[in-house]
């Protein structure tokens, strides 16, 4: 009896999965070989293989969306706040997670309320003209790095407050000071969460389309999710080269994240059980 029900649990449960795979692959299914469709046929929005494979759209893409000028912007933003972002959000975690005082509490209630309260797009498009950096990547790179501060904060002051103090009581014995405490005994223990902060921060700003749309307008400041509205009309849109250009803007982040997909599992589980 036992037996039956574990078997009629598992049939039920695989083929839920299996219609929630399906959700995923059908739509991936019609980007991947809608890509190498013509226009026509691209347009019918059907997860069948082309009639005829048109490589050539990628090099169309290419060339239309000025795709290498978006890469290279995309690449320098994304790299910017990921490293700016990783530092304060260590260094602020570790300040935070060993000071228990009033101060510290404070920040750490204030940078948890930025994980709930949206982007207020006029008035940081006001701070950005006061200081003269509006329609720039620097502008970008800080109201990106502003927005994704309390994220690693959250993350990275959690897992400080599971690493036992006796280490740090152990390295003020040895003669470390609070600079080497935190770079010789503090950072190699965050390794796996600092990695999954990076990657998660690093492919969200890759894929960012919202705050580039609203605070960059000049064609030489385009980042790859931009270049998507280049072959998006009122009247007519090529789908086939818009299938291409969203497969090219989302290979590099598919790439790393099949790379550096374990750092993220380690660094979810880290905290989870206290040392």
């Amino acid at each position: 009896m036992q037996n039956r029900k574990y078997t009629w649990r598992t049939f039920v449960f695989e083929m839920i999965m299996l219609i929630l795979s399906l959700i995923v692959i059908v739509p991936l299914l019609v980007v991947v070989f809608g890509s190498f469709k013509t226009a026509a046929e691209a347009a019918q929005y059907t997860f069948q293989p082309p009639t005829e494979w048109m490589f050539g759209n990628y090099k169309q893409v290419i060339e239309k969306a000025n795709l290498l000028l978006a890469m290279k912007n995309s690449a320098l933003i994304t790299i910017s706040v990921v490293a700016v972002t990783s530092l304060i959000c260590a260094l602020g975690a570790f300040i935070i997670g060993r000071r228990k005082d009033k101060l510290s509490n404070f920040l750490s209630t204030f940078f948890s309320l930025g994980l709930i309260v949206p982007m207020c797009v006029v008035p940081t498009i006001v701070l950005l003209n006061f200081l003269h950096i509006s329609n720039t990547k620097l502008g970008l790179i800080l109201v990106l790095i502003a927005t994704n501060i309390s994220w690693g904060m959250f993350l990275l002051t959690n897992f400080i407050d599971t690493i036992p103090r006796e280490l740090d009581e152990a390295a003020f014995i040895d003669g470390c000071g609070p600079v080497k405490l935190f770079g010789y005994v503090i950072l190699p223990l965050l390794k796996p969460v600092l990695m999954t902060n990076v990657i998660i921060v690093g492919m969200g700003t890759w894929n960012d389309l919202q705050t580039p749309l609203y605070l960059l307008n000049s064609s030489k400041n385009i980042t790859m999710p931009l270049t998507v509205y280049n072959f998006k009309g009122q009247y007519f849109s090529e789908w086939n080269l818009i299938f291409a250009d969203m497969v090219l803007v989302a290979l590099p982040m598919i790439l790393v994240y099949a790379v550096c997909q374990k750092y993220i599992v380690e660094g979810v589980t880290a905290g989870a059980v206290k040392g």
